[in-house]
């Protein structure tokens, strides 16, 4: 199995789209949140992720973030990461430095450990020695994968919100 980690591109739109419409049909929550952009206008949507990156045009209270894409065997766009530069105060509770989803049907091959382990290097590359990333308790696989990129629990906690309990890892970089 070959992966590679790239930016959102044109190349791989409708790749892309079919792993949006995966986690649609699926009714699952868009993990990560960019995952619910709009993408009607695809090359917009492109300028959106390169803008969120330089932290132009971004949300009052949201951080600079960058979007990658997995892509394995040069083919297919099996999941999605998004680093956030800096935390604030929201995210050291919920969302952390990286969230990260992985196509429905391109689960429980190893993806999720690869497309951490390759953000985590995106983080170390921007100066982030020490990532934070987090996971409901309900959600062991996630779990895994944090403690297979070297995760260390730090906290718990019930989050109202979700309605469930958050873990908080830790990873150095």
């Amino acid at each position: 199995m070959k992966t590679s980690l790239e930016s959102p591109s044109e190349k791989w739109k409708v790749s892309y789209l079919s792993l949006v419409q995966e986690f649609r049909d699926k009714g699952e929550s868009f993990v990560p949140f960019i995952l619910g952009f709009p993408t009607t206008d695809f090359s917009a949507f492109l300028k959106k992720m390169e803008e969120s990156a330089k932290g132009i045009g971004i949300p009052q209270g949201f951080v600079p973030h960058e979007t990658f894409w997995l892509i394995a065997d040069d083919a297919e766009v099996v999941a999605v990461s998004n680093l956030r530069h800096r935390l604030t105060e929201s995210l050291k509770k919920d969302g952390g430095h990286i969230g990260y989803g992985v196509r429905p049907s391109a689960r429980r091959k190893g993806y999720a450990t690869i497309v951490l382990a390759e953000t985590l290097k995106k983080a170390h590359e921007r100066g982030i020695n020490k990532a934070l990333i987090t996971c409901h308790k309900s959600n062991p696989g996630s779990a895994k994968t944090i403690l297979k990129n070297g995760g260390i629990l730090d906290s718990e906690e019930f989050m109202e919100n979700h309605n469930e309990i958050m873990q908080r890892y830790w990873i150095k970089t």
